[in-house]
């Protein structure tokens, strides 16, 4: 491996231990969980904003110049030798992918919370 997926490895490490910092005291704090699953009538953060989407939606926008740069120096004629090329590769594949399983994620936390909340009586 080059000097740009180790460093990026490492960025990657410090980010996740960010979110994971923001996440557990989190999901403590405001998810209802009886008999170990999750009462999603009484959890009422599935239906707000809240810190961890806007977490999520800086690293989107961080992903999304990753790929831009990328971009860019594919555009000058870089390769995948170049220490930045590597870096920004790795970004954006990580970033884009958490990303993209955080937002199906929610959509599927916040329906659920919906359903429970009111039924099938939404139509």
């Amino acid at each position: 491996m080059g000097m740009g997926w180790m460093v990026s490895l490492i960025v990657t490490v410090v980010i996740i231990g960010l979110i994971m910092a923001v996440m557990l005291p989190m999901n403590q704090k405001y998810i209802v969980k009886e008999n170990g699953k999750i009462n999603y009538k009484k959890t009422k953060i599935f239906l707000r904003w809240n810190v961890f989407d806007t977490l999520t939606l800086g690293l989107a926008i961080y992903s999304i110049i990753c790929i831009q740069v990328l971009n860019m120096l594919i555009s000058f004629g870089e390769d995948r030798e170049n220490v930045y090329v590597q870096f920004f590769t790795n970004q954006g594949q990580v970033w884009t992918l958490i990303s993209v399983i955080y937002l199906l994620v929610r959509i599927s936390n916040t329906l659920k919370s919906i359903k429970a909340r009111w039924g099938d009586s939404i139509e």
